[in-house]
Order: structure tokens, then C-alpha cells, then sequence
């Protein structure tokens, strides 16, 4: 009994396994299958068991020539030959194709009239470092079924253009899809798509989400057996109902109403069009998201692929595109908004977009909620201060710069503000650093020759570089010191003599400086030249964080860390961090000389050392803690104004602009703009905490000056005698491949 029922079982799985073939190949391939038989049938006694088996299943046609076949054969005595070597190899490899193909492939699959039904699935939850819950990514599948024909026509065309074209001519599967991505996968080393949308439908409904060539095979048989099943209007219809558009929208209907407000027969041509192409990836062209206007390339995207399918004319196009559209207000409970974004990206990254949407993650971040919530406070606050100096937003992050954990991140003042471009997250964006920037150079400086007692001159220049208009660098101020020491050139933010120290070894020097603290942007030296040291190259607020990160850690880079440790929702371990969970490079390298970074702190700390410029009681003083080093940083074009500054437990940059670039009023560092933000926030954080002094590393040794003691690396002490200005670098050992400025 038990032998026949896995007769049955299997004999049904070679049933599927011809349906799945498809109509146009099952006549083909059912008279091979016969030809077959006939052949095994003249081997031996073996073969007649198959002709007798009545579970075959064969058209009427096919039966009656079996019947013919075996009348005219019982007449004639065929000897049983021998069956040779080969044969039997050839007999046995053919037997093990099919077994496998059943065991990997045919074992298990499910029918496709279970599309019908839905599987439980598990929400993504993000927590704070404590288990306060920030998010729950798709916390609810809303879901409204609408019929197709409540479905308007261009609604329907702009999800073809967009998943596949050739829906309603295909078998389930695309062989020009497979091609494609056949060669996509050759190139990349990665298993992709190619997938219509039945087969979407499909993997979506009845398959989990892993990505192997077994699942892919899998997808194309169901994918014909459910165009065997249902009607190319009823496979349209379970998709436009089952699909994801981003957060807790499934279905169409849920997607018209989760960002238009609207019901999906009210929807317009350029909202069809952007809901079309969410699909793909809803966490990265979700206009809610981080990167809005990824959502709009990838409208404009779909608005092309329907105008080349002939679905709509070219002005109608012309048209959508040029639409304004307007979204409904997108105020979900979500704590730390950025964060999670931030968060929820690098998850999507890592897993994919459907392990993150159904897998159950239980996500654990660095995020100290109550510095987010007073973090978010104080940029609202101050921000709505400034809005006479034309300051329309502001940010913040806060880090542990011994681990790189990020323990605030406040993206913009108000996050729902959609209008204003509140979503943008300005500490991933690029924004010019200003002054603050600074540190990449002295780093450099300080490490090849120069000292903090080294002479430098604050005086009028003018710098020709072939081929360049004349620069002529100006102090914020629009002062000159004449002849000042490096520390109180670099505490009191002088930019004349920071520009002639990176003219005395090359800005090709100070961009490898800057890659190797993690400022990461700077990838073509081309594009720079000596207003790099002002700020003069972009550079996001989080690798300025790390730059200044691995000054605070002694000159190891650590690594951004954002997650601490991923469990399912079985409580069974994903993914743990043992230091840091890698955003960037390995983390983790000494980059800087322990002495050099020492020396920087102790230049950013002197409270003294920058009095000429911000006076003794500046928003760069925390009370109490006179540890603390601080940097300011102020672009020329007014533009954007940021303070970064940290003890050896907090690092906090702030920053405050317009997200248009426009520039603002004339913003004083120091007195308004980023640094009563980053004051308040560091001033609340270290409240209630004890002041502790820097160490000092060893080599590094302190010669008494007249008025005042400098700090000398060891080997650099015979050259210091008397505390004479230490020598300028050699120029032979930082020659540079690029255009030396002349100095004027």
C-alpha cells in the first residue's frame, strides 16, 4: 500500500511537472513521452509495466494507438535483447535527471489555487538601545480588494509598463526577461530577477523570499500552471491586490489612499505612474523616504516605458511630468524618523526587501532615545529662532567616539514636513563643512613638521594656479594677525594661514588624509583645490562625525555603527555585533598619530587660545567641562553653518542652512546659528556627569615657553630648543603629481 501511494505521489508530480511545461510544448512533449514507452516497450518485460499503468495521463488519441501498438505486437515475437552498457548508463542517468528534478524541484510544491489564501506575516521591529520601540516596519497589511474593473485603464497600463510589458502575451514566464537577466547575472555574480508578474504574484504568494536557482525554477512552473488556471485578468487583479507599496499599504487601492488620499478609480496619470513604480523598491522611492526624489526618476521611468509601449502619446508624458503632486500628510508612529530610515535602508541592503517586509526581524540599534527626543527638541527650538536670518532647517548627531555608535540623529527640524523637504536626512547629505574641515589638514600638518608653537602668517595672499582664476582666501572676520602660532591659527579659525599651510604640501596630501579619517566623498582630487581646507569640498555630516571621531579616539578610525544585534522573531540570533556594525571600510585602523590627535584636542579645548575670535564665554564653552574640544565651520557662501565638537564619551555635530541651498543672513560662529544648538545638547548630555581630563600619549613631551608651555613630539625636541618655531616641512618628501600655486 505504502508502495503504491508513492507511485501515485510521484506519478502526480510528473503530471504537474507536463502541465508546467505549458500548452504549447504539452503536445510536443506528450508524443516524445510515447515514443518513448514504445522504444522501452521493445527493451524488455520492464517497459510493458508502463503501456499497463491506466494513471497515465495521455489524450484519448494516444490511447488508442497504445491499444493498436500492443494488438499488433502480441502477433509478432520480438526477442528480448540485452540491454548494453551504455544504454543502461544513458537509461540510469535519465532515471536520476527525473528523481532529482522531482526531490529538488516537484517535492512540496504548493497549487496555485492557493493564491487565494494568505500566509501570517511577521512585522520588523527597530528598537532604541534600551527595547524602546521606534517602528514597526509593515505592522499591518491593509488591505482593500478591488476587481479590475474598478481598476482604471491607465492605472493598469502603468503597472504593465512598469513590471512587464508583456503580460497579456506571455506563458507565464518572459524568455526575454530570462535573457536579460541571464546577462545581468553573468555580470553582476548575483542571482536577479526576470520576473513577470505572475511570477512576482507567485513568489509573493506562495514561496519564500530566498534567492536560489531551485526557487527560481519553482516560480516559473507555478507561473504556468497558474496561467492554466486563471485568466490573464484574474492574475492582473490578485496582483494589483497582493503587491507592496511601501510601509503597511498592500494593494492598489491601500496605496491610492496611503499616499493621495484618494480612491484608486480617482487616481490621475502621474499618480498612477508613481504608484506603478513603488512597487520595485518601496523603501528607496517611497517619496516619504529619505530620497524623494528617487521617487520622481523612477515616476518619470514608468511615464517613459509607457509612452515607448505606445500606452499613452507623447504629450500626454509631457504632461504627468511636468504635474505637480500632492501627498497626504505621512504622520505614522514612528520615534527617531531619520534614524529608523536610516536604519531601515541599511536592512534592506543587507536582507533584501522582503526578508525586511515579512521576515520578523527584531532589530536592536544604538539609539539612545531620551538624547534623540532631546536632541530633536533643541533643533526645533533654536531653529524657529532664526527664521529672521533666513535659517529654514537644522541637524544634529550624536556619537560615542570610542565605538562609533550613533546615538542620536536628527535628520531635519521636523521630519513630516514634507512640504519643506523635512524628510531629506541632511546628516547622509552632502553639505559643505566649512572651517570645520580643518582638522584633515592640521592632522596632516602636525604629523610632517609642523607643531602647535610653528609660526604661521595671517597676511593678504593671492595664489595663481595655471590655468585657474587667482585665489585670494579671506578670514571671516576680513582681519589679519600678521605672524600667530598654529594653535591659535587653528582655535581661533584663521583661513589665510590654513590655506598656506596646505599650499606648503599639496591638496592631494589632505585629500588621502581625509579618506583615511572617513570622509569617504572626496574621491576625485581633480575637482579641489586650496579652498578645500574651507570647506570648499562637500562632505556628508556623519564621515565629518568619524573625522573627528578618530581625533577623539586617539587617532583610530572606528566604524559608524548604527545596529547592535538582529534576532527573529523566534528569538533565535540573525546577525550580532561584536564592536561595531560596518556602514563603511573596516573600522577599527589607526590613521592618526596618538600624539598628533592629542595635540589637536588639547588646540580645540583652549578656551584661552580662541578668546581673540569668540571671547570666554561663547556657546563653545560647557560649563563645568573645560575638557571638552570644539570646532566651528562656516561655508563663504553663507550657505551652511555647522560646530562639532566632543569629550571622550560624546560627540556632537550640528548643523543649520536651507535644504534648497539658499544662503542665509550673516551667521557669527559662535554666537548664533549651529553653535547654541550643538551647546545645549552637549550641555544637557554632561549635566549630571564627571569632568575627566584627557591623557596624555607617551613620546610626547611639554617645553616650558615664555607666556606659555607648547607641546613637542620626542623626536622633534632638538629642533625645538628655546621653543623656536619648528622647521617647515621638507617640500622634497611632499612633492606632489598636481599644479603648485604660486603665492603672489
Amino acid at each position: 500500500m505504502a508502495k503504491k501511494t508513492r507511485k501515485v505521489s510521484l506519478i502526480n508530480s510528473l503530471g504537474m511537472a507536463l502541465a508546467a511545461i505549458g500548452k504549447p510544448f504539452y503536445f510536443l512533449l506528450s508524443r516524445l513521452t510515447l515514443a518513448i514507452i514504445f522504444v522501452l516497450y521493445l527493451v524488455g518485460h520492464t517497459t510493458r509495466i508502463f503501456l499497463k499503468l491506466r494513471w497515465l495521463k495521455v489524450s484519448l488519441f494516444e490511447l488508442k494507438v497504445i491499444s493498436k501498438l500492443k494488438k499488433r505486437f502480441k502477433k509478432v515475437h520480438v526477442p528480448r535483447p540485452k540491454l548494453k552498457p551504455r544504454l543502461l548508463f544513458v537509461l540510469s542517468f535519465f532515471v536520476f535527471i527525473i528523481f532529482s528534478f522531482w526531490f529538488l524541484v516537484l517535492r512540496g510544491l504548493p497549487s496555485p489555487r492557493q493564491l487565494s489564501s494568505r500566509q501570517i506575516e511577521v512585522s520588523t521591529k527597530i528598537y532604541d538601545r534600551n527595547g524602546i520601540l521606534l517602528y514597526k516596519i509593515y505592522k499591518d497589511k491593509n488591505r482593500t480588494l478591488v476587481s479590475l474593473d474598478q481598476v482604471p485603464p491607465h492605472v493598469r497600463l502603468a503597472t504593465l509598463a512598469a513590471e512587464d510589458a508583456e503580460f497579456y502575451t506571455h506563458p507565464g514566464f518572459s524568455v526575454r526577461g530570462i535573457l536579460r537577466a541571464i546577462s545581468q547575472n553573468l555580470s553582476s555574480g548575483k542571482l536577479q530577477g526576470g520576473s513577470t508578474i505572475t511570477q512576482q504574484l507567485v513568489k509573493n504568494a506562495l514561496l519564500t523570499p530566498e534567492k536560489t536557482l531551485v526557487r527560481k525554477v519553482r516560480e516559473v512552473i507555478l507561473s504556468i500552471q497558474t496561467e492554466l488556471t486563471f485568466t490573464k485578468d484574474q492574475i492582473l487583479e490578485m496582483y494589483l491586490n497582493e503587491v507592496s507599496y511601501g510601509g503597511t499599504a498592500y494593494g492598489i487601492e491601500e496605496a491610492s489612499q496611503e499616499y493621495f488620499g484618494k480612491s484608486v478609480g480617482d487616481l490621475t496619470l502621474p499618480e498612477a505612474a508613481l504608484l506603478a513604480g513603488l512597487p520595485q523598491s518601496p523603501t528607496r522611492y517611497s517619496p516619504f523616504g529619505t530620497t524623494p526624489d528617487l521617487a520622481f526618476e523612477r515616476q518619470r521611468e514608468v511615464l517613459h516605458l509607457m509612452r515607448i509601449n505606445k500606452f499613452i502619446t507623447p504629450e500626454q508624458e509631457e504632461g504627468a511630468v511636468n504635474e505637480r503632486l500632492t501627498f497626504v500628510p505621512n504622520r505614522k508612529e514612528i520615534k527617531a524618523p531619520h534614524f529608523v530610515m536610516y536604519v531601515r535602508q541599511i536592512l534592506v541592503d543587507r536582507y533584501g526587501e522582503e526578508m525586511v517586509e515579512k521576515g520578523g526581524l527584531e532589530v536592536t540599534t544604538t539609539l539612545d532615545l531620551p538624547i534623540q527626543e532631546l536632541a530633536e527638541k533643541v533643533v526645533k527650538e533654536e531653529v524657529d529662532k532664526l527664521k529672521n536670518l533666513h535659517v529654514g532647517n537644522g541637524a544634529a548627531i550624536v556619537m560615542n567616539p570610542q565605538t562609533g555608535e550613533i546615538l542620536a540623529m536628527v535628520g531635519s527640524k521636523d521630519y513630516f514636513d514634507i512640504a519643506q523637504d523635512g524628510n531629506v536626512n541632511v546628516t547622509t547629505s552632502l553639505r559643505q563643512p566649512g572651517s570645520s574641515i580643518k582638522i584633515v589638514n592640521y592632522a596632516y600638518a602636525l604629523s610632517h613638521g609642523f607643531g602647535p608653537s610653528s609660526t604661521l602668517d595671517d597676511s593678504p595672499v593671492a595664489f595663481a594656479v595655471p590655468g585657474q582664476p587667482l585665489y585670494s582666501p579671506k578670514n571671516y572676520d576680513g582681519q589679519f594677525k600678521g605672524t600667530i602660532p598654529l594653535r591659535i591659527a587653528l582655535a581661533e579659525s584663521r583661513n589665510i594661514p590654513a590655506v598656506k599651510v596646505l599650499a606648503s604640501y599639496g591638496v592631494t596630501k589632505m585629500i588621502e588624509q581625509g579618506q583615511k579619517m572617513g570622509i569617504s566623498s572626496w574621491q576625485d582630487p581633480s575637482r579641489y583645490g586650496l579652498s578645500l581646507t574651507l570647506g570648499g569640498g562637500e562632505v556628508k555630516l556623519i564621515e565629518l562625525a568619524r573625522a573627528y571621531a578618530t581625533i577623539a579616539n586617539f587617532g583610530t578610525r572606528p566604524e559608524i555603527t548604527s545596529i547592535s544585534h538582529i534576532k527573529d522573531y523566534k528569538n533565535e540570533e540573525v546577525w550580532l555585533a561584536r564592536n561595531a556594525f560596518s556602514e563603511a571600510d573596516a573600522g577599527g585602523k589607526n590613521v592618526v598619530d596618538p600624539r598628533v590627535a592629542y595635540m589637536l584636542i588639547d588646540i580645540l579645548k583652549d578656551n584661552t587660545a580662541r578668546a581673540g575670535e569668540f571671547g570666554l564665554n561663547s556657546y563653545l564653552v560647557i560649563k563645568n567641562h573645560p575638557e571638552v574640544a570644539v570646532k566651528t565651520g562656516t561655508s563663504n557662501n553663507l550657505r551652511d553653518n555647522l560646530t562639532a565638537g566632543f569629550n571622550q564619551d560624546y560627540l556632537v555635530v550640528t548643523w543649520v542652512g536651507n535644504n534648497d541651498n539658499s544662503p542665509m543672513a550673516r551667521v557669527a560662529s559662535g554666537v548664533t546659528g549651529a553653535s547654541p544648538i550643538w551647546n545645549k545638547i552637549m550641555s544637557a548630555i554632561l549635566k549630571d556627569k564627571p569632568s575627566i581630563d584627557w591623557k596624555v600619549p607617551g613620546n610626547l613631551v611639554k617645553i616650558n615657553c615664555p607666556g606659555k608651555s607648547e607641546w613637542f613630539l620626542e623626536e622633534d625636541q632638538s629642533k625645538s630648543k628655546y621653543c623656536l618655531p619648528t622647521p617647515v616641512p621638507d617640500r622634497e618628501e611632499n612633492k606632489v603629481k598636481e599644479k603648485v600655486p604660486q603665492i603672489l
